[in-house]
This record gives structure tokens, sequence and C-alpha cells, in this order.
């Protein structure tokens, strides 16, 4: 049967408009709106792992979907990533080199001398899955914390002091609208107990990284004492959001991101990353930036070569009295002397002054 031809021109203008919907540019990766003075955008393209194609015209959702529905102990939780071996036998220890960016946070005003007093706890958690980590055992290293969630219930944190935390990370924030809902009893009790403190975000790869600066700041009080912030950047298999960003749009998003957090607390931000995700976006990126790293099976140095760090997350599995069921482990980069200068020590009073 012949249409007529206004017909025929309408259906013809419906299915152009259909071409040019958001997902074909989503598909596209076009450059996002979000700049930063500091890192140029690239002008040629950057390098990048193979992309999981975003879906079309993905709507913004509640990220509390996103980061812990399946994961009860937190941060990420496997080491699923072979790195090419560097240039050490089995049998041979890993260097020890100086931690990244020793230099201490800066601090709103002088810290209180309590909390510059406060003696280092030492070592006494156990481990259900414990792994011989031969000469370069996190053991041997004198400053240990934990980081924790919801998913840890009610810390007894006076009981966790005491078993060897010195210092606690505490899930705050996720995406641009989800607050963990034990962030604020946890902030308030492990100061309490006298552990440092600090808060970290876990980063949503379907959210502007403007907003979630501004959701991590409007939830996570800015005080004096307080460790740097932290963002937890990884890929999330059980997530909704199934977008992986180009190399160079990760790199852009967390920059930006950390330049809101950094003008607001003072603090340069702590980037937290497993394997997997180093390997596709971090690898030689943002050298002037201190790094937790996740590495339960082998150093650090094994897993991440030529990479400086600040802390060392060896244990998805670790026990203590003070919570029941599982709880990462930490440890500082350092001595006790290290420890003290960084997180408040003599040079903290004087900068205050």
């Amino acid at each position: 049967m012949r249409l007529p031809g206004v017909v025929i021109l309408s259906l013809a203008s419906l299915w152009l408009a259909g071409c040019s919907s958001t997902a074909g540019v989503d598909a596209l990766q076009m450059p996002s709106n979000e700049t930063t003075s500091s890192v140029p955008r690239p002008s040629a393209p950057v390098a990048s792992a193979p992309a999981v194609a975003p879906t079309a015209g993905l709507a913004p959702m509640k990220s509390e979907e996103v980061a812990e529905s399946d994961r009860p102990f937190g941060l990420a939780e496997e080491e699923t990533v072979a790195f090419p071996a560097p240039d050490l036998p089995d049998s041979v220890d890993p260097p020890v080199e100086p931690a990244a960016l020793m230099s201490p946070p800066k601090r709103l005003s002088r810290a209180a001398p309590a909390m510059l007093a406060s003696p280092v706890t030492r070592y006494g958690f156990r481990d259900a899955k414990p792994i011989n980590f031969g000469r370069s055992s996190p053991r041997h290293l004198a400053v240990h914390g934990v980081d924790v969630s919801r998913w840890q219930g009610n810390v007894n944190w006076n009981k966790l002091r005491a078993q060897g935390a010195n210092f606690a990370y505490i899930k705050a924030t996720d995406g641009g609208d989800h607050l963990d809902p034990l962030f604020m009893k946890n902030w308030r009790n492990a100061d309490a107990a006298g552990l440092k403190r600090g808060a970290y975000h876990f980063f949503y790869w379907c959210r502007t990284a403007g907003e979630q600066a501004d959701w991590f700041i409007r939830n996570v009080p800015r005080v004096e004492g307080a460790l740097p912030p932290v963002i937890d950047v990884e890929w999330n298999g059980d997530s909704s959001c199934k977008r992986r960003p180009s190399r160079a749009t990760v790199l852009e998003k967390m920059q930006v991101f950390m330049d809101k957090l950094e003008r607001h607390y003072g603090q340069r931000p702590i980037i937290y990353t497993a394997p997997d995700f180093y390997r596709d976006n971090l690898r030689g990126a943002f050298p002037d930036y201190p790094f937790w790293l996740r590495a339960v099976a082998q150093h650090p140095s094994k897993v991440y070569p030529g990479r400086k760090w600040l802390f060392w997350q060896y244990s998805g599995s670790g026990l203590s009295h003070g919570v029941r069921g599982r709880i990462d482990l930490n440890v500082f980069h350092g001595d006790e002397r290290a420890w003290r200068a960084w997180a408040g020590g003599r040079q903290m009073v004087a900068e205050a002054e």
C-alpha cells in the first residue's frame, strides 16, 4: 500500500531523531564537562584496558546498591590479577623503600596533646586465612590499623584498640547519595577510643565526580586530627552500573574529586585500589599522591611493581575481639617515629603555629 508523502516524511524524521539519542553519545564516551586546572585534558588518546560498553540511557541510581551488597568486609576482597613478575626470585625479600609522600598532612589547628601522645598498640590480631609473607611480613611493621563499614556491625572500639588497631578508616559515602548508616557512630567512637581516624568514599562510575565530592564533604566533618580522606577506586562486579570508562576518563574524574577534597580539607587525598583496577588505569599515574594498596597474597612490591605505598591492606580475613566476623587489616609503611611525624607529631605543631 502506498503511503502519502507527508507520512513518509514524518517516519523518516522520527528515525533520524532516534539515531541521535544520548545512548549513542554515551557509547562514544564523549569527553565529560568535568575539567581540572591541575591535569590538562590529554591531546592524544590515552591507552586503556578494554572497556565494557555502558548501558544505554542508564539513569542515576541509588548508590547503596553499588559498593557492598555482597561484600561484607568493606573494601576490595579478592586478589585476581597476575602482574608481570619483577626481577626478584621468591627467595629474596623485596627491597625496603621509604614510604611514599611522607610529608605530614595539613591540619586546621594545633593537634590535641593527648592525641600526639597516644602510644602505639602492638599487633595482636589473628587471621582466618593467614598468609606467610616471610621476612617481608607486615607484622614486622609497627603501626597497624583497620577499615570498617556497616558490615562490621556494632564495633567495640576499645577492644579493637587494645587488640592492635592504631588507626581506622571508616566508610562514609559512596556515589552521590548514599551515607553508610553507621558512619557517624563509628567516627565518634573510634576517636573516643584513641584511634586516629579517617573517612573513605567508594567512587561510583555512573555519577559525576563533582557531585560525589560534594556529597562526601557534606557528610564528613572537617576536624583537626583526622587522617586524610581516601578515594576508593576499583571495579565492582556486583554494581548495577557496569560502566568501565576509558583510562583517560578515569584519571580525569579522580582528579576532579581529589582536587575538590584537597581544597576543602587541606589534605591531599589517599588513593585506595586493588590489583585489577590498578592494572587497567593507575600504573604510572598520580606519582604525587599517596597510595593505599590491597595485596593479600604477596608483598605490594610484587603485586604493584615500582609503586611506593603509604598503607598496605594485607588481609581481608582478620579476627579481633572488637568485632564479630572478619575485618580488613592494614599497616602503615614506616616505624613508630615516622607514624608520629606523619599523623600528628612535632611537625604538626610547628605547622599549626
